[in-house]
């Protein structure tokens, strides 16, 4: 794991690290997507990945699924 000194306290801190555990000096390269990552509702919408738009948006997949449920039923009938 890479490590850094803070440089307030200067004790050795993660990079990834959104502050540092022994003085709470915040990370100046993490804290700015940190808090859009916790707190942004409109950066949450935009990053969530949905599983049906890439579903339907991929033909192949969704005919397969299809077919497999089809299967599916036939074979427990």
């Amino acid at each position: 794991m890479n490590q850094k000194k803070c440089p307030q306290c200067k004790n050795f801190i993660s990079i990834n690290a959104p502050t540092c555990l022994f003085c709470g000096r915040p990370n100046k390269f993490v804290t700015n997507d940190y808090v859009k990552r916790k707190w942004d509702k409109e950066y949450k919408k935009k990053n969530k990945l949905n599983i049906f738009k890439i579903l339907i948006s991929n033909k192949r997949v969704f005919i397969f699924f299809i077919i497999l449920i089809v299967l599916l039923v036939y074979l427990y009938i």
